[in-house]
């Protein structure tokens, strides 16, 4: 983890970087949001590469001691809130056995903190069989939270049904919030298990709703009353973390277990997030720079989308709808996207130097493709102090072509989703990313 950094009184510096308007045709979409690219305007982003002071950062270590943390702190005190500490991890119940297509299966209740009431997450691993690859040989490996529970990922009888609260769904049949067998596989597509173990990755999974039920009234239920954080929404201060941050902590905590596994290449653990995941897996790789790479499955608003192009989901509605993902004083910027002292591209940006991947959806106006592509764009000279290329290009690609170097990027043919042509294009790029070197 990193230091903990005090947070940082950040003024909007006058070096801007300005983007024109792009021509569109008008798509229709929900009343009162915009889905026309004529309609976007002119907007200013905040100049990436300054420090606290406002003065420019030029080296890579004026970046890590200077522009970083300064723009970390204010992500905190803004968006998500404070990120949280880590706690002792110890696995409980731990299972090892035969999965699917002789897959090593491992699953584990890991428990954050110390004593019987301390919280847990249950947390499912597949590696490749034991004659697949050499006895000393360390996988890379996929990690990433899910909607439905283990069980609903894998149609693998003996992954273990959670206990706890699940988020109802069409695709899953549940309806009570309780998690049952007629559950059990339903929401596999969206994690091809079999053609990562394949290619030789290790891949695991946890619930999101372990730690904090996604729902508006979710906080007192989850863990932060235990770790000293206000028990209601009412309670909290400003900078208070919501669910994001929590989730982010969760896959943190994670990472503590599966670098402790001899199969396991701490140094190629891979975070991965869908939707509103896809903002947690972004807010994850900020604040936890073990994650060797970072990928961001259509996280739209408050993920890679930049807030200022004003189409799509707005901040506004999602801190409407959905207030407990961030932290309160975040509300306070809806309907004043203009005027935030930062935008998502520095979200991007805290992934520099690490391999970023960013991915859209061409029907999924809602999360914003193009803003997403953009934010890629204005992260990209965070990759260039390192002596890296970003995306290389600043042209929108065409559906199902991906592009970038130390940041990739595509738009899938579809609707919003996670599916396999997505893991398989991830996988492709941390084949190259994170290749092993002498």
């Amino acid at each position: 983890m990193r230091p903990r950094a005090p947070f940082l009184a950040v003024a909007l510096v006058a070096a801007m970087t300005t983007i024109p308007p792009r021509s569109a045709a008008a798509q229709p979409g929900p009343d009162g949001f915009n889905y026309d690219e004529s309609k976007v305007g002119t907007y200013t982003l905040p100049e990436l590469l300054v420090g606290p002071d406002g003065a420019a950062v030029t080296t890579p270590e004026g970046w890590r001691t200077a522009a970083r943390p300064r723009w970390l702190a204010l992500l905190e005190a803004e968006a998500y809130g404070r990120i949280l500490e880590p706690v002792p991890v110890t696995a409980e119940a731990v299972e090892r056995g035969t999965g699917p297509d002789g897959m090593r299966r491992v699953q584990a209740r890991l428990r954050l903190g110390h004593g019987p009431d301390a919280p847990t997450t249950e947390v499912l691993l597949y590696l490749p069989a034991a004659d697949a690859v050499p006895t000393d040989h360390r996988l890379p490996t996929f990690l990433h939270l899910n909607f439905g529970g283990n069980h609903a990922e894998t149609a693998d009888p003996a992954v273990r049904l959670p206990r706890g609260w699940v988020p109802n769904g069409k695709d899953t049949g549940v309806t009570d919030n309780t998690a049952r067998e007629a559950s059990r596989g339903t929401l596999a597509r969206r994690w091809p298990v079999a053609r990562l173990v394949g290619r030789g990755y290790a891949t695991a999974t946890a619930s999101y709703a372990d730690l904090f039920p996604d729902r508006a009234d979710g906080r007192p239920a989850s863990v932060l009353p235990g770790m000293g954080y206000a028990a209601t929404d009412a309670e909290a201060r400003p900078d208070e973390p919501g669910a994001i941050a929590t989730w982010a902590w969760q896959l943190s905590r994670i990472l503590d277990w599966l670098v402790t596994l001899p199969e396991i290449d701490p140094r190629r653990v891979i975070v991965v997030g869908h939707s509103r995941l896809g903002k947690t897996a972004l807010w994850a790789g900020a604040g936890d720079e073990r994650f060797a790479m970072v990928v961001s499955n259509e996280s739209g608003c408050g993920g890679a989308a930049l807030e200022r192009r004003d189409f799509g989901e707005t901040v506004k509605r999602i801190t409407t709808a959905f207030p407990h993902w961030f932290c309160p004083r975040y509300a306070g910027w809806a309907d004043r996207a203009a005027e935030m002292p930062f935008d998502q591209h520095v979200l991007l940006a805290m992934t520099a130097p690490r391999p970023l991947y960013v991915a859209s959806a061409a029907e999924d106006l809602w999360a914003d493709p193009r803003g997403e592509f953009l934010a890629a764009v204005a992260a990209e000279p965070a990759w260039r102090l390192f002596g890296r290329a970003g995306l290389g290009t600043d042209a929108f690609p065409a559906p199902d072509t991906p592009v970038g170097h130390s940041i990739g990027y595509h738009v899938r043919s579809g609707a919003h989703d996670i599916v396999e042509w997505d893991w398989e294009r991830f996988a492709d790029f941390a084949d190259r990313a994170l290749a092993p070197r002498p």
